[in-house]
């Protein structure tokens, strides 16, 4: 009905007033005399008044309805004195007491043609130019014409603030989205850098390595050079898939992560119970539901999480859960309150950005990252991550993931 509850309070308000001013004329001056009744004329000024109302539900309606029963009464002012406008009226003007209001809200709802067409044809009715008069004519301009110049003016100053904060919210999300491809091409350009740079020293070490255990003879050398190997083919990898990251490039479908790989967290959590932290692991779920990159994520958030139990809480126990579904895969560690105070040495090894590493970590593939202390003294380190990432680099490294 109203385009605010203000202003159906403001037209209810000016509603009743002109009706009440509609009541003390006819109280206080000549009644109709014709046929219809001595309040004819105060009926139809009361149903003009509350027409108001319905003025921005049914806007035309309101308005031709207001220019008719002007009509009316400049008829029966020229031809039937009486009849519906007293002989001797208080009012001057030949149009009903609420033609100001009606004319001043009409801009907000109707174009300006019509608005115009309304208020000229009012202003004739008003000001009567066939009968010009010093009592009329001025009295008839300012309740007519007045109030649709004010209206006009209103709604085109509404309009022009309107488009200004248009234009500056456009600047804005223009600003915005020259900044993203700013920092999208400064992505795209570590990522060359990354991928240009440090993938071929990590494939040179990889088949440095290789050939080391092809051609020596000891054991022991072989075996480490079969591991430094396969660390440098993994980083590599995993290099790959953040390199597809930061070029946000097509996704991959989900690979399966088999127990041997080394980025299988069940293998975290037995090299921690080999040094003494008791370590229980709960695997809910299918972990071929989620990518590489997201399993590595995972494998390192188990890994530093754990590191950081060793290092600052000596004789806790930890719960590693890892619970795969459609969405994705929720990870949280959690470990009891520390049995003795850490190593001094070993708790200030480390650089103190692990935790801050692992949330842009989480971040970097979409997902959700908490850490903080847990009830009874303990802490807890968990993340949510995605399915899967948009990596072209994934998808290439990893055939059998298109398709799934």
């Amino acid at each position: 009905m109203w385009p605010s509850r203000a202003d159906g309070f403001w037209l209810f308000l000016a509603a009743f007033v002109f009706a009440g001013l509609n009541v003390l004329l006819y109280a206080l001056g000549d009644v109709t005399t014709g046929p219809l009744g001595p309040a004819a004329g105060l009926v139809l000024q009361v149903l003009c008044d509350f027409s108001l109302v319905l003025l921005f539900r049914f806007p035309r309606p309101v308005a031709w309805s207001v220019v008719a029963v002007a009509g009316a009464m400049l008829a029966s002012d020229l031809f039937a004195p009486g009849l519906l406008v007293p002989v001797h009226p208080l009012a001057l003007t030949t149009v009903p007491a609420i033609t100001p209001v009606v004319l001043s809200q009409l801009a907000r709802v109707l174009d300006r043609r019509t608005v115009l067409w309304v208020g000229g044809i009012l202003t004739l009715i008003a000001a009567r130019p066939w009968i010009p008069s010093w009592s009329t004519t001025p009295f008839a301009v300012l309740s007519t014409t007045l109030p649709v110049l004010l209206g006009l003016y209103g709604e085109a100053r509404k309009q022009l603030l309107r488009s200004l904060r248009d234009r500056a919210e456009r600047a804005e999300r223009e600003q915005h989205l020259l900044a993203e491809q700013a920092r999208a091409e400064e992505r795209r350009r570590l990522a060359g850098e990354m991928h240009d740079v440090v993938t071929h020293r990590l494939s040179l070490m990889v088949l440095h390595a290789g050939a080391l255990g092809v051609t020596s003879a000891e054991e022991a050398v072989r075996t480490a050079a079969e591991d430094i190997r396969r660390e440098g083919a993994l980083a590599l990898d995993e290099l790959r898939d953040l390199v597809g990251v930061l070029r946000n490039g097509a996704e991959p479908g989900p690979r399966t992560l088999s127990p041997a790989e080394p980025g299988d967290p069940a293998r975290l959590v037995e090299d921690s119970r080999s040094v003494g932290v008791p370590t229980e692991l709960a695997v809910d779920g299918d972990p071929a539901q989620v990518s590489p990159t997201v399993a590595r994520t995972a494998y390192r958030l188990v890994q530093e999480a754990l590191t950081n139990v060793r290092k600052h809480a000596p004789g806790a126990s930890v719960t590693v859960s890892l619970r795969y579904h459609r969405g994705g895969l929720d990870v949280s560690v959690d470990n009891t309150a520390a049995a003795r105070p850490p190593d001094p040495a070993l708790a200030g090894s480390g650089s103190g950005a692990g935790l801050a590493g692992l949330r842009q970590r989480v971040e970097l593939v979409g997902g959700r990252f908490t850490a903080g202390p847990a009830p009874g003294g303990g802490f807890r380190v968990g993340a949510i991550l995605p399915p899967y990432v948009p990596t072209a680099e994934g998808t290439r490294c990893d055939p059998g993931a298109r398709g799934r």
